[in-house]
């Protein structure tokens, strides 16, 4: 595992990720009981979402945000009352003071529809490292900058492709992985955390929220 050594400001160019992807990741499952509803989540919250760039190709985003032993049978119960999040008889109301964000970037179809076959590209490493990221605790519609963020690991892996034609002629695609280190002390666990990419003209090219 390769370490990044240089710290990233709030505001970060995307190089690279994950060595694997973080597919089949556990969603969160809710089991209704008479007046109220149970969401586990062991593994971690998941985060996923599709992108795309102004006139160019589109791109998933697949990841969980973690903490060692923090979301081990945790449990939000959602009453009449309002959520509360339990541990066996234990109330929770905060993130634990740190968490691991991570997540991979990879090439997605824009259109799953047969009749949209037209190709807009792949991400490429100069593309990528044009976007920037931005990490934000939501509250209700205030967003929060989340500032210390600590990089931990990232890659760029290339994708084997499968396809009939000589490989010269075959597009190059690879998978970004990401890990970063998240402050959570005293935010509360009804706040998400939201990641934005922009383009460099503010564009948002992709959006998603970890949210318990």
């Amino acid at each position: 595992m390769r370490k990044v050594h240089s710290l990233f400001p709030v505001k970060v160019p995307l190089a690279s990720f994950l060595a694997a992807l973080l597919a089949c990741l556990p969603l969160a499952s809710a089991a209704p009981a008479h007046d109220k509803s149970v969401w586990n989540y062991d593994g971690g919250v998941m985060l996923l979402t599709d992108g795309s760039i102004a006139d160019g190709p589109c791109f998933r985003i697949s990841g969980r945000l973690t903490a060692p032993k923090f979301f081990d049978n945790l449990k939000r119960v959602d009453t009449n009352d309002g959520a509360l999040f339990r541990r066996g008889a234990e109330t929770v109301d905060t993130f634990p003071d740190q968490l691991l964000l991570a997540f991979v970037v990879y090439d997605h179809p824009c259109s799953v529809k047969m009749e949209h076959t037209e190709s807009h590209g792949y991400l490429t490493r100069p593309l990528m490292k044009s976007l920037n990221m931005f990490l934000y605790w939501k509250r209700g519609v205030e967003l929060r900058p989340v500032s210390k963020i600590e990089p931990k690991f990232f890659a760029v892996d290339p994708v084997t492709t499968h396809a009939v034609g000589r490989s010269e002629d075959l597009p190059e695609k690879f998978v970004w992985s990401y890990e970063f280190e998240i402050p959570g002390a005293g935010v509360p666990l009804t706040d998400s955390l939201v990641l934005i990419l922009r383009e460099p003209n503010g564009r948002i090219a992709a959006r998603v929220a970890a949210r318990m």
